[in-house]
């Protein structure tokens, strides 16, 4: 065979190789992340935790010390899941008695919102006791490359609103990894720190994972990282999975996602159990370690997020719940409370629960994606809007001797608030070098009722936003070009939108809500994908033209 036959042999071989590859490339996307991950990041069987040893002797008695701190985050948790303020899966015979007795001993909060509806931006609130988007936190990070098959992904011939992609923005983004909040942001762990305390994060961050961003670098001492996106092992002989096929980015999790933590940034390892078992036993281990000096312990769950899975164990124990997803679900929010109920039982055998602070809340509410449509009943929206069932969510509070049993705190809170009521519980000082939008809620708690001055409260997702003022709620949207003004004292479930029969006050609250963010910076990567979200259906749900939605800009 001559050369140039070969040569011709040869360039139809690899246009041929090319075109295959190219038909397939929104499969080999699916898995290539998985496939990246495996040999990147290769995961060694379980290893004991080589958490810091405490003193053995306390330095000073327990009730000389600052309290200690145990910051407990759900991850998309809809605040019907919980009995104290909805009580949907009571129904299903799922309550949450471990969650509910923090209620019980200390504060439960009526209004508690997140800091934004999806969970990035929530979390560096939280974290920071600001408004994420004055240091350019403002959109949940997206790996780039995705943009290059999200249309395939999301492709619906019969979409009334289809996904839109700014493929150029998404060439200028990032890699995934250093997407995230600044470095030189000052953390409640950071300030905490400076009082003497030892400082752990356990789970999710989602705040970047460079070096520069990680927990260690943020004020934490120590970090049981989450690595990747799975409760247990996809084929495990104790998992039950439920898998929505409705979804896309639920079928993208599946076969990317992987088993695995770090601690303080070595190499991965597979996790010995169940993840919020897992997350539980260490965090067990952390108070019995730190019983002899104040600590504060950031346990921040992946649970009840997607993928659905839960232990066999949890799944038989509801066998009378008959709808598979849901039963799934449900023994997902099981493992959260007993999560809870073994911490706080933990306290009690150190005995360290009179003078510990135990915070409990979600990230944000229940997404719609999930096709569960009572987890923020009697809210509207899911996450990802601004509506209440995006951003309201279970927030209880306690700390013995300082917060009343069975206190009801009507006025409405946000993430920003966590960090300055902390710290001065610690007798820290908030930095003074920057805005701080939260407010120490500790003098509120004591008044008899719990009450505190009208402020307004702002949230931010491109250009679609909202506040909160004197019980009045606006959100405006570009996509669609529409105003909702919502009178929350009478409407909480926002079903009357106001807006064109209170001109005034629409025209006064969005010239607040535009000073607000008029000298904001611009966010630290562009968004490039923005996706409709049916206020009052399920993804599985098909639209009708009447429907009402918004885009969550991303």
């Amino acid at each position: 065979m001559n050369l140039k036959r070969r040569l011709t042999i040869a360039l139809v071989v690899l246009t041929s190789l090319f075109a295959l590859l190219y038909v397939n490339r929104l499969h080999l996307f699916k898995y290539s992340l998985g496939w990246y991950t495996d040999l990147i990041h290769p995961r060694s069987p379980n290893v004991p935790v080589p958490w810091m040893d405490g003193p053995q002797q306390a330095a000073t008695p327990i009730n000389e010390r600052p309290p200690n701190v145990i910051i407990i985050l759900a991850d998309d948790m809809g605040i019907n899941d919980v009995t104290t303020h909805g009580g949907g899966l009571v129904a299903e015979g799922v309550p949450t008695p471990h969650i509910d007795s923090i209620a019980r001993d200390g504060v439960r909060f009526d209004q508690g919102y997140s800091g934004a509806p999806v969970c990035t931006v929530s979390r560096a609130a939280l974290l920071t006791g600001r408004y994420p988007w004055r240091f350019g936190v403002e959109f949940t990070p997206t790996p780039g490359a995705m943009a290059r098959v999200a249309g395939a992904l999301y492709a619906d011939p019969k979409a009334l609103h289809p996904v839109i992609i700014d493929q150029a923005k998404a060439e200028l983004s990032k890699d995934f990894n250093d997407l995230g909040m600044p470095p030189g942001e000052v953390t409640m762990a950071e300030t905490l720190k400076a009082r003497g305390y030892h400082t752990l994060h356990i789970g999710k961050w989602h705040l970047g994972s460079t070096a520069a961003m990680r927990p260690n670098n943020q004020g934490f001492d120590e970090t049981l990282f989450w690595e990747s996106g799975l409760h247990l092992p996809e084929n495990s002989p104790d998992v039950e999975n439920s898998k929505q096929e409705f979804d896309p980015i639920d079928k993208f999790l599946w076969p990317n996602m992987r088993f695995g933590v770090s601690y303080n940034g070595g190499k991965w390892f597979e996790p010995a159990k169940y993840l919020a078992d897992y997350y539980t036993d260490e965090a067990i281990h952390v108070i019995q370690k730190n019983k002899n000096r104040p600590f504060f312990m950031y346990l921040a769950h992946w649970g009840v997020h997607t993928p659905l899975q839960a232990t066999k164990a949890d799944y038989e124990a509801l066998g009378h719940i008959k709808d598979h997803r849901m039963r799934v679900y449900a023994s997902m929010v099981r493992s959260i409370d007993r999560s809870v109920g073994r911490v706080l039982q933990a306290l009690r055998d150190e005995g360290l629960d009179q003078n510990t602070m135990v915070i409990f809340t979600s990230d944000n509410g229940a997404p719609g994606y999930i096709g569960l449509p009572n987890v923020n009943k009697p809210f509207r929206g899911w996450k990802l809007t601004m509506f209440e069932g995006g951003l309201r969510v279970p927030y209880v509070a306690k700390w013995p001797g300082h917060i009343a049993p069975g206190t009801q705190y009507p006025a409405p809170i946000t993430n920003v608030d966590i960090m300055p009521t902390v710290v001065a519980a610690a007798g820290g000082v908030m930095p003074n070098d920057r805005t701080i939008d939260g407010v120490n809620l500790l003098p509120y708690l004591a008044a008899k009722p719990a009450t505190q001055p009208g402020r307004a409260l702002f949230w931010r997702d491109g250009t679609y936003r909202a506040m909160q003022e004197d019980k009045w709620k606006l959100i405006v949207s570009e996509r669609p070009r529409k105003d909702w003004l919502f009178n929350l004292s009478v409407d909480p479930t926002e079903k009357v939108n106001l807006a064109k029969d209170q001109p005034d006050r629409l025209a006064t609250m969005k010239a607040r809500l535009s000073k607000h963010h008029a000298d904001m910076p611009a966010p630290l990567w562009p968004s490039f994908i923005e996706m409709p979200v049916a206020i009052d259906k399920t993804l599985d749900q098909p639209l009708t033209a009447s429907d009402e939605y918004t885009y969550w800009v991303n």
